[in-house]
């Protein structure tokens, strides 16, 4: 390594930049969707609504 060599961790306007630095990929891409957990709750409804009513009438 050379002698005039700097760590850039060890710069606080630097590291500052970084912290600041937008994202490469858009945040609604990284947030998981939420119609798998919506269909899931709606499919769990519907078969306790069946059971609970298949034990009334049966």
């Amino acid at each position: 390594m050379t002698e005039n060599y700097t760590d850039p961790s060890g710069n606080t306007a630097q590291f500052r930049a970084f912290v600041d630095a937008p994202e490469s990929a858009p945040a609604s891409s990284s947030a998981p969707s939420r119609l798998p957990l919506i269909a899931g709750v709606g499919v769990a409804v519907v078969v306790v609504v069946a059971l609970v009513a298949w034990l009334a009438l049966g």
